[in-house]
């Protein structure tokens, strides 16, 4: 794929992902640029006539009662950067930083916005060459839209605020005299064109519930693996159990786990070891199929957020009107966002769980803390309190954000969305998930090695064991886990398990 043109209507999740993670270049369709200018066209005919527009030849926010003589909106529009630029904290990747350029561009191409096509284009060319503006990510409300981080995106730009360009931190002017890009002066309406969005937290979002995606096949599969290790009941994934409460993606975990412990000789049938399991076993298709669920849902909003025009005031060239509405509030992302971090939390909840029942030896019949000398090794013991900690954190972060509000701007923007808050939430449940379900592969490819070696793994669960093995050798003495650890999740974050399991057994669903 050499280039994705973009209109503001056709956008795909995997299209952001091309253009964010593996450099894919973007480009206008022709009726993008038709439609940018047509808009266009009208904010310049309000400025001649100097009529009372918001944002145009009005302040903004609370100073909306203040107008703005002809002469002075560029001032204007410049001076919103600059004042609105005040975002705090670490600073965002690269990925979430191009991902971001890339939904600004994509709502800019609706023609609703009447940005002209040559700040367009700067925006589009920033993208295309590596010049990736530093964002601090802490300080949006999530309404009006993401105006602090935003701004910081604006500011390079205007050759101010910093960059990275080509895997170095430097300022905004010297990364976009390097690149060969003539920064841009904004003219009526541009600056709040660029900043009145929900493309922070959009981004954040969309990269999240991409990764939450594959994030849940891992899951999978690492319980499988458990399951065998626990000698676990395969009856439970019976269809007919599930067809008589027919979730989706019940049903859809439950195929999967039998296809991935297909042909093994670890797991037993109900009666012939104990009756039943425990829930984080038996109940695996209703606790995994209730989060690919809530994924299954996020992922169709942020589909229909990354094609809309989120900002204000919106230009409609046809009619030549201009309407002040509310599309910059960050609600419809926000509540789904906040789902997002439960869902993902859920996945390590239970996976924690699960490795209580690897290490801890009243609950399975395994050598304590899967090590041999027991007492000078201390085994698996201290990975468990990693994996519980980090299911602790996730259950504060996942406290909703969007439950909060907080007035603005004299209390003329009275209620907001945290929409971005809870975006941020959910990325760090995501990773501190990561490194649960990576504790876990190493805990239950250490228990195999403690079962009978004769016996078959199942299709893809012997491809999963294998695929830790490669990197992490078996446990016989005690050594410093984090390595390993750090070795799991690399595995995880690069995908390897679950593209070597969907190439052996086909794709998960």
């Amino acid at each position: 794929m050499s280039c994705i043109a973009i209109d503001g209507n056709s956008l795909t999740l995997d299209d952001v992902i091309e253009i964010a993670r593996n450099n894919v270049k973007v480009k206008l369709t022709d009726e993008a640029v038709k439609k940018a200018r047509k808009s266009r066209a009208v904010v310049d005919e309000f400025v001649e006539k100097e009529e009372v527009i918001y944002g145009i030849t009005t302040g903004f926010g609370e100073l909306s009662n203040v107008y703005i003589s002809k002469d002075k909106t560029e001032d204007l529009q410049k001076n919103l950067i600059f004042s609105h630029s005040c975002a705090v904290g670490e600073c965002f990747e690269e990925d979430i930083s191009r991902a971001v350029m890339l939904l600004r561009a994509n709502a800019l191409a609706k023609g609703v916005s009447g940005i002209r096509l040559k700040t367009l284009n700067t925006l589009i060319e920033m993208l295309n060459k590596g010049v990736h503006p530093v964002i601090p990510q802490q300080g949006s409300l999530g309404a009006s839209g993401d105006l602090a981080p935003l701004s910081h995106m604006v500011l390079v730009m205007l050759n101010e605020g910093e960059a990275i360009y080509k895997g170095k931190r430097m300022p905004g002017k010297e990364a976009m005299e390097k690149a060969g890009i003539e920064p841009v002066k904004l003219k009526a309406k541009e600056g709040l064109a660029l900043i009145n969005g929900t493309q922070i937290m959009t981004a954040v979002g969309a990269l999240t519930v991409y990764d939450a995606i594959n994030l849940i096949k891992l899951a999978e599969i690492s319980s499988a693996l458990t399951l065998e290790a626990l000698n676990g009941i395969t009856d439970a994934f019976d269809e007919r159990v599930h067809k008589v409460r027919p979730h989706k993606h019940q049903i859809s975990c439950a195929k999967n786990l039998l296809r991935l412990t297909e042909g093994s000789e670890y797991t037993t049938r109900q009666g012939e070891v104990r009756v039943q399991d425990a829930y984080t076993l038996r109940c695996l298709p209703q606790i995994h199929g209730a989060s690919k669920d809530a994924i299954e849902y996020v992922e169709e909003k942020v589909e229909i957020e990354i094609n809309s025009t989120t900002d204000n005031p919106l230009i409609f060239d046809e009619d030549k009107e201009v309407i002040s509405g509310g599309n910059f509030h960050g609600q419809p992302m926000a509540l789904p966002f906040d789902f997002l971090g439960m869902a993902i939390a859920e996945l390590a909840n239970v996976s924690e769980r699960r490795i209580e029942r690897l290490v801890n030896p009243n609950l399975s019949d395994l050598p304590p803390f899967l090590v041999g000398d027991v007492g000078v090794n201390s085994g698996f013991m201290i990975t468990q309190y990693s994996a519980a900690s980090l299911v602790s954190e996730n259950k504060v972060l996942a406290h909703p954000a969007s439950v909060d509000s907080i007035p603005s701007s004299a209390n003329k923007e009275d209620h907001v969305s945290m929409g971005t808050t809870a975006a941020r939430q959910t990325r760090e449940i995501l990773n501190n998930t990561k490194h649960v379900l990576a504790i876990e592969l190493m805990a239950a490819a250490q228990a195999i090695d403690l079962r009978d070696e004769s016996k078959q793994l199942g299709k893809g669960s012997e491809i999963t064991y294998r695929s830790v093995r490669e990197v992490i050798d078996e446990l016989c003495e005690d050594r410093i886990m984090n390595l390993d650890i750090n070795k799991s999740v690399s595995l995880i974050e690069e995908n390897v398990i679950v593209d070597a399991v969907e190439e052996e057994i086909g794709e998960l669903h």
